[in-house]
């Protein structure tokens, strides 16, 4: 049990009670400032002692010497005739001061107990830095803190005026109660701007703070309308001459079709007229039935029958018909030899040199 404790518990149930004060009774500082206490004591009273954490760091005699466990805790009265006002400093404070601070007084005062608390800033940066947008673009920039106890207060200001951003994300690190904190930024770019992330602690003079600037250049035109009318065209003009050489392939073919008919015509027209053309007088050849191929000696001697065939004889010489002849002597005696008799014969003969 804290030997504080015991002496206020003793000196309520004696009923004997002094009266001192402790201000503040809570003290915010920044780690690396000073944090310091007073101490009024109203009558007379012979030690007070101060306490950090639970352990004693500083005793302070009404008369003496003032005894103090290191460097870093002192003491003094607030004026040298008024010894009733006592002064505690904590110098250099960290985060391992942080918690409860009791000044005891002996005698009949028993003891007082205050807070002490240690804020800790870390860095503040925006991640995209400066950075060129296109008008009207929507801007999304981040701001991130690292390292802080507690967790900062966390503003923005666009063109020196506060903007809202909306909630700020924290996370906590393991080591040493730290915080990590960010923040995101939107807005329409419409023209240069400057972006500044400031970051905040109660204790913290001067807030620390981050900035960015970004330049806004113009639209450029918008060239879908243009672009749609221009594929547009080109396609109807691709259709065109499509259809264009189609129709002119289609029309070559049909004039080499006519062209040839009309050659094949004229062709059939010129062989017709050169067949039809005879010189006066010219008479229709005759086959030749008693051609005989060179070399052949022999020849012999063949009786025409009224039917056209030969009937050989013993002679050399070969009888050869006439079809026209025989022709036209059948249509005009036919009669002539239907009334002499079927005996009667017509010989011609014909040789071969």
């Amino acid at each position: 049990m804290d030997i504080n404790y015991c002496i206020w518990l003793m000196l309520c149930t004696s009923g004997v009670m002094g009266q001192f004060q402790v201000d503040p009774l809570v003290a915010t500082v920044l780690t690396g400032s000073d944090a310091q206490f007073t101490a009024t004591v109203q009558g007379t009273w012979a030690i007070m002692t101060w306490t950090v954490q639970g352990f004693l760091v500083l005793t302070v005699p009404r008369s003496g010497n003032i005894t103090s466990s290191s460097e870093q805790f002192s003491a003094s009265f607030c004026s040298s005739v008024d010894t009733g006002c006592v002064s505690f400093t904590i110098h250099n404070t960290t985060r391992a001061e942080a918690g409860p601070v009791t000044c005891t007084v002996q005698g009949d005062y028993g003891f007082k107990t205050v807070q002490l608390q240690v804020q800790e800033s870390g860095t503040v940066q925006i991640k995209e830095g400066n950075m060129t947008v296109v008008q009207d673009q929507e801007v999304e920039i981040h701001c991130e803190t690292s390292a802080w106890f507690p967790i900062p207060e966390i503003r923005w200001t666009l063109n020196g005026d506060t903007v809202d951003s909306g909630p700020t994300n924290s996370t906590n690190v393991t080591h040493g109660d730290s915080f990590n904190s960010s923040s995101v930024l939107k807005f329409q770019a419409v023209k240069d701007s400057t972006l500044v992330c400031w970051a905040t602690l109660q204790t913290l003079t001067n807030p620390l703070a981050s900035s960015v600037h970004v330049l806004v250049v113009p639209k450029p035109p918008d060239r879908t309308v243009l672009i749609a009318v221009v594929c547009s065209f080109g396609g109807l003009a691709l259709l065109a001459l499509l259809i264009l050489g189609i129709m002119f392939c289609y029309k070559r073919r049909k004039e080499k079709e006519s062209n040839y008919q009309d050659e094949m015509t004229k062709r059939v027209r010129t062989q017709s007229q050169l067949s039809g053309l005879k010189p006066p007088g010219q008479k229709q050849a005759a086959v030749n039935a008693g051609y005989v191929k060179d070399g052949q000696t022999s020849v012999a001697t063949s009786n025409l029958t009224d039917s056209g065939y030969f009937q050989r004889t013993s002679s050399n010489i070969f009888e050869m018909p006439n079809s026209a002849y025989n022709n036209q002597m059948e249509n005009g005696y036919k009669s002539t030899y239907n009334s002499v008799g079927d005996d009667l014969t017509k010989h011609r003969h014909a040789t071969i040199v």
